[in-house]
């Protein structure tokens, strides 16, 4: 058993029942960060020889091509 589980014992994390803007801008950040990230990733692996491929389609262009 580790240190942190007597902390988060019996809770639960509970969704907001009203989403403001603010927590709309700020999940739009994280996307938008996170893909950055997985870039200069990507980017590093295949400068030092190996191989990463970021496998994930775009939510815009997935939307489209279903259709």
């Amino acid at each position: 058993m580790t240190q942190k589980a007597s902390l988060f014992k019996g809770k639960r994390v509970v969704k907001p029942s009203k989403i403001t803007k603010d927590m709309d801008v700020d999940r739009e950040l994280s996307k938008f960060i996170n893909h950055c990230n997985e870039v200069k990733a990507a980017t590093a692996a295949n400068k030092d020889g190996g191989q990463l491929s970021i496998v994930k389609p775009q939510p815009e262009s997935s939307a489209g091509e279903k259709k």
